[in-house]
């Protein structure tokens, strides 16, 4: 007994399941029963749905089977259950705010036709389809749904056709999902319940109860129980179903894999400055949902803390800082450790900011945690901006507008005023908004400054050019006049995390995820400076490893920044860029030699091929990091060479703070990813590290991190380390 499926209207009208189990309210029940006092059909249909409702709760009626320390656990396993029943009724309220002022603006059209007697005007069209009964099998909700356009606050920005039943996600938000305590009761003739782990994340928790059954006594007990789990398979069917809601898109990452040193001496990658994953990482983890693994980029996780990285003191914008230890999950093996450190820039150095907000005002952008957050954190912004800084706006949805034409730093309150001023509505035209920031940009460039569009949005594009192929070709030609390109993401739900990233990543800028208004603070206000003063782009690295001292290595993260090893000295080739004050970390765990290299296929020794003995192979050195940048203007590289020299492996203990947190911080990435190569390191094992290394801890980031391993921990394993 699928409520979803019930009856041909079910799939039509969600406020009919809504009125039956009493979770409609206020003005909106208001104007349901004004249309129910009008219709015997919908009155039918709510007197069925009324049937099944209480049918539903007469079956879920407790029983003394369980006790009550047994009903308790049950009841806390399935707490995620509640969390989504809880977004299905919000969403709900906003399908039904949608369809009464869908309804009040056809209204107020057909008044107007009325009117001026148009009978043939689209207008009327409009006026017929909101009146007239709607044809046969399309219910009255879904004609107005289809006749309408499309609002900012719909779920899905795609306007159905007429012929078109509500979209399913809205189906979906108006089925109640029963009470967990209902199916434990119901549960009440089983033997025992097996819980099975939550589902992985944007598939909220989906439970499908495994029961092992008593052998009934007689055949009307048979009957009884056969009842039973019929009603029991109907409500897990609809517990287990995953939800649409959550529609975020995140790429596909694969871990790197150890490879040979004799095979593959070299290791190329792009830096990497985002920090978007760790506060994405974070939100999830704050409401108790387990990252998909496509969140959980490492190397953003480990470069979202600040480490005490020496000063440059040469003419390079960033020092070189290489460490080496054991591994914290597995002594055997070695991790090095590679920092960078930006030169920090004090504020009469930095020149004068020419800014362009691009901000997204689409209907997507309508929740608490997107655009009203956007503007406090915006606003943060602001208050720190120089005399001298120029800042426009740009919004785009339907269509693209300059809100703020480009406005000195002193007028703050001018600034100000626009930013609140801001309002969500509409489809989300992104690369026409795009198209006109850098546009605005081009016009206030300032050579000395820093020329730069700040593109806000969830990254639901889905006007104009919306593939993520033709869009990175967009920023990639728009780069090209030097105006760089931030983005920060806001909200959840839709939140395309994979085209934010691509976009920052191909604009020569850094993206980074707003989940409060303290994290806006920070990127936005206290790291100001190495969120928006870029001292060198295209900054490669590139590890050669000394095959007699390395047998197999792996790079932890930067699994979407790896380059050929012939794209190092290729000066065409995109790479990350370092902003003032930016620290870089990047991890190597290392095989060393005489140990096996997994997954290297055993061959035969080569009968031709003789050891080459060279000095260098001999030497204590374990690998040689090179690294080429560029100035942020300029168009040809500069080379570093650092080797890395190691008699002894000290033991982890003896390792730096920076370094020791670091480590403690991927093993959390990938053990919250589920990696292999995590080994047998637990969760309490890594919050040990973490607090032994917190050392000066400005914003008690650091100390945060804890919560989130506590969190883990709980999460991830049932609380099984």
């Amino acid at each position: 007994m699928d409520l979803r499926n019930h009856g041909g209207s079910m799939n039509q009208d969600p406020r009919i399941t809504a009125y039956a189990t009493g979770e409609l309210e206020g003005r909106e029940r208001e104007v349901f029963e004004s249309e129910l006092a009008a219709s015997d059909s919908l009155h039918r249909e709510v007197e069925s749905m009324s049937g099944l409702a209480k049918q539903l709760a007469s079956a879920a009626k407790p029983t003394d089977r369980f006790t009550e320390d047994e009903r308790s656990r049950l009841l806390a396993k399935c707490a995620a259950t509640r969390r989504s029943r809880t977004l299905a009724k919000n969403s709900l309220k906003v399908v039904l705010w949608t369809t009464v002022g869908v309804a009040a603006c056809l209204i107020i059209f057909a008044g107007l036709v009325g009117i001026i007697g148009q009978n043939s005007s689209p207008f009327m069209m409009a006026n017929r389809m909101a009146v007239e009964p709607p044809a046969e099998g399309l219910p009255r909700a879904a004609a107005s749904h289809a006749a309408a356009p499309q609002t900012a606050r719909e779920p899905s920005k795609t306007a159905p056709q007429a012929s078109q039943s509500l979209p399913e996600v809205e189906v979906r938000a108006a089925v109640p999902v029963p009470d967990v305590s209902d199916m434990v009761a119901l549960q009440a003739q089983t033997e025992r319940i097996v819980m099975p782990k939550a589902a992985p994340a944007m598939k909220p928790q989906a439970l499908a109860l495994r029961r092992q059954v008593a052998a009934p006594q007689d055949e009307e007990a048979l009957m009884e129980l056969q009842a039973r789990h019929s009603r029991v398979a109907e409500l897990e069917q609809i517990v287990s179903t995953p939800s649409e809601f959550n529609t975020e898109a995140y790429a596909a990452v694969r871990e790197n894999e150890f490879v040979t040193a004799k095979d593959n001496p070299l290791s190329t990658f792009s830096i990497d400055v985002d920090t978007a994953s760790y506060s994405n990482v974070r939100r999830f983890l704050d409401d108790e949902i387990r990252p998909p693994a496509g969140a959980i980029r490492t190397e953003e996780l480990i470069n979202y803390f600040r480490y005490n990285y020496p000063q440059p003191t040469g003419d390079d914008p960033f020092s070189v800082n290489l460490e080496v230890s054991r591994a914290p999950w597995n002594p055997e093996r070695e991790l090095v450790r590679i920092g960078l450190k930006g030169r920090e820039l004090p504020a009469e150095e930095r020149g004068p900011a020419n800014l362009v907000f691009l901000i997204d005002v689409s209907g997507s952008m309508d929740e608490p945690n997107k655009l009203p957050l956007l503007q406090r954190s915006l606003s943060a912004l602001v208050e720190n901006l120089s005399d001298e800084d120029r800042v426009a706006i740009v919004t785009y949805a339907g269509s693209s507008g300059l809100v703020l034409a480009p406005t000195e730093g002193a007028k703050k309150r001018e600034i100000l005023e626009a930013i609140s001023n801001l309002r969500a509505g509409g489809s989300t035209h992104g690369s026409e908004g795009i198209r006109l920031a850098y546009e605005t940009a081009r016009e206030q460039f300032h050579e000395d400054g820093n020329n730069r569009v700040i593109l806000c949005t969830d990254g639901d594009f889905n006007v104009g050019v919306t593939n993520e192929s033709e869009l990175q070709k967009l920023i990639e030609k728009e780069r090209e006049s030097g105006v760089f390109l931030s983005v920060l993401g806001f909200g959840t739900g839709n939140l395309n995390d994979s085209t934010m990233e691509l976009l920052a990543n191909k604009g020569n800028g850094n993206y980074a995820y707003i989940d409060s208004i303290s994290e806006g603070r920070k990127v936005l206000v206290e790291q100001m400076g190495s969120t928006l003063f870029t001292i060198a782009k295209d900054v490669k690295i590139q590890v050669e490893f000394n095959p007699a001292r390395v047998a197999g290595y792996r790079l932890i993260g930067y699994e979407n920044r790896l380059l050929a090893k012939e794209d190092f000295n290729d000066d065409k080739k995109d790479a990350g860029e370092i902003g003032a004050g930016h620290t870089v970390t990047a991890l190597y765990e290392i095989i060393p030699v005489g140990q096996a290299v997994p997954g290297s296929p055993s061959v035969d020794p080569l009968k031709y091929q003789r050891p080459e003995e060279d000095s260098a192979s001999a030497s204590n050195e374990l690998l040689t990091v090179k690294l080429r940048y560029k100035a942020p203007d300029g168009d040809k590289s500069k080379l570093i060479e650092i080797p890395l020299e190691a008699d002894e492996i000290p033991a982890f203990d003896a390792a730096s703070e920076d370094f020791r947190f670091a480590s403690a911080v991927a093993a959390f990435g990938m053990k919250l990813r589920g990696s292999p190569d995590a080994g047998k390191i637990t969760w309490s094992q890594i919050q040990d590290i973490a607090r032994g290394a917190l050392g000066n801890d400005p914003g008690s980031y650091r100390a945060e991190f804890l919560t989130l391993i506590e969190k883990a921990k709980t999460l991830g394993s049932n609380g099984i380390e």
